[in-house]
């Protein structure tokens, strides 16, 4: 269905819409105003809720938008709006996002929409991972383990199949635009199937034809140019038949002093994510919280992680295996002598083995990770 986002001319001033509302109790508590500016939120105005809770907004606006209506940087919801708009929105200030209600926007209904699902697909993964953290170790666990394993995988799926028909449906709205960056969490997105590239390329072609000048088309089509580099990128990788690399072996000792060796996880029959990785590496510590979504999924289906400490303190890197609870194989690398074999010098550096011991790929971070995973194991 056609979402019209109305255009209102005036010779005397420039198009804008009006954003106003209600929020309760926010008496004199201030209402902010961003804009969503391709990759950034962009301050717009700000005012103080008054008598009852009520704030309006007047702003400029010349082609569809995202805009961030909010009490703080944790506390707010997203509209879409156009010209010659005039949005009304209820909400607690407790919490906006829950139970909000607006008015006077298509867009902003089909954000809602949108982020409603996906709160609430959110708040059961939450619940499972949860259930899954207290009953870890306990007797009964590796059965109650295969169940949550499943549930939570469904919930994935289910996510991702209700996208996928939002997007179908709503080709020509820019709320589209919204559901094809949508995450569970802070790496994972929604739409993580390689073969998801293709919805990003149908919205980009059909917004081309309907707001071709608009600043979200033209982000949009820029982060897909970008996306199919690295798609091809990771199809030339898949291709790489190197020779069985048995003089890249690893024995390093783990958390408990026994020495793991790489290649008995082949023999396995793992596939085997070596990665680097350190303390003091911010980037390393973002990547490993993401690693842990991936190792829940894929684990019982072949997947081992082999991760080889950088960190010059023995101490600081059990520390850090503790804190973050990762769960797969974690190895200390004193000297550096496996970074010098493997020509790492700085972290994060990951290399990715197939059951054979042949490498898949290298470097593969991110969502180039997630769609390589999704190829072996979905």
């Amino acid at each position: 269905m056609f979402v019209a986002l109305p255009v209102v001319m005036s010779c005397h001033r420039e198009p804008e819409a009006v954003i106003s509302g209600t929020l309760a109790p926010a008496k004199g508590k201030m209402v902010y105003l961003d804009k969503m500016d391709i990759d950034k939120a962009v301050p717009v105005d700000s005012v103080k809720a008054g008598r009852n809770g009520k704030f309006r907004f007047r702003v400029a606006v010349d082609e569809p938008a995202f805009f961030l209506l909010k009490v703080s940087d944790n506390n707010f919801i997203t509209l879409l709006t156009g010209p010659g708009e005039k949005v009304v929105v209820t909400a607690d200030s407790a919490f906006l996002p829950a139970g909000y209600t607006v008015k006077g926007s298509e867009g902003s209904l089909l954000v809602k929409q949108l982020d409603d699902r996906l709160r609430e697909t959110v708040r059961r993964t939450d619940s499972i991972a949860r259930i899954y953290r207290e009953n870890m170790g306990k007797p009964g666990f590796d059965t109650l383990k295969v169940r949550l394993d499943r549930e939570y995988n469904d919930l994935i799926k289910a996510q991702r199949k209700y996208t996928i028909g939002f997007i179908l449906d709503h080709l020509n709205s820019p709320a589209s635009i919204k559901a094809l960056y949508q995450k569970i969490d802070g790496n994972t997105y929604v739409l993580y199937d390689l073969k998801d590239l293709q919805y990003m390329k149908i919205v980009a072609d059909t917004l081309k034809v309907y707001y071709p000048e608009a600043k979200i088309t033209r982000a949009l089509v820029q982060d897909l140019n970008k996306e199919m580099s690295k798609y091809n990128e990771l199809r030339l990788q898949s291709m790489i038949k190197e020779a069985r690399t048995v003089d890249l072996d690893v024995s390093l000792p783990d958390v408990k002093g026994d020495t793991v060796t790489l290649s008995s996880l082949w023999k396995k029959g793992d596939y085997v994510l070596l990665t680097f990785w350190a303390s003091w590496c911010q980037q390393c510590i973002t990547e490993n919280l993401q690693l842990k979504n991936f190792y829940r999924k894929y684990h019982a289906k072949g997947l081992e992680i082999y991760a080889v400490s950088l960190d010059e303190r023995k101490e600081n890197w059990l520390k850090q295996v503790r804190f973050d609870e990762l769960p797969w194989i974690n190895v200390w690398d004193r000297d550096r002598e496996v970074a010098k074999k493997y020509n790492v010098s700085m972290p994060p550096v990951n290399f990715l083995y197939g059951p054979d011991g042949r490498m898949l790929g290298r470097d593969l971070h991110g969502r180039a990770l997630q769609i390589k995973l999704s190829q072996i194991f979905d």
